[in-house]
């Protein structure tokens, strides 16, 4: 009885891991989703004002709405079957995802530093984000 045990709670975590591994998959390509428009969306709105040159663009930098839009609802749904369904999850996993994109960006392609209120805000960021992924 015990080994028929055994393999009946290895089967069961076996099943448990696939599916939380299969979580976890929707959950990074939805963040990765997220950020790659996220991106997109801070040239939109940033290029134009840093670099004049945009200004000639800014038809192409609208029509990039349309492939950002797609993004976006796709990092949703991947989201969403991510946390079971549910769509609060998702829309915090955006936002941080967002609050994080645009620190990078601004920081690499304007140079504007990280002061201490930003560094804390950026901490409690990603902290909500572990507790959306982590806090079952």
């Amino acid at each position: 009885m015990e080994i028929t045990s055994l393999i009946h709670f290895l089967t069961q975590l076996i099943l448990i891991l696939k599916f939380y591994l299969m979580q976890i998959r929707y959950i990074v390509l939805a963040v990765l989703f997220f950020s790659i428009a996220q991106s997109i969306a801070w040239m939109q709105m940033n290029a134009p004002i840093l670099w004049s040159s945009f200004n000639k663009y800014k038809w192409i930098l609208i029509l990039l709405g349309i492939p950002v839009t797609w993004m976006f609802m796709t990092a949703t749904r991947y989201a969403v079957t991510g946390f079971d369904g549910n769509l609060w999850p998702g829309r915090i996993l955006s936002f941080v995802s967002g609050i994080i994109t645009f620190t990078v960006l601004t920081w690499i392609l304007k140079g504007e530093a990280v002061n201490m209120k930003t560094a804390i805000c950026l901490v409690l960021a990603f902290a909500i984000l572990l507790i959306q992924v982590f806090w079952k």
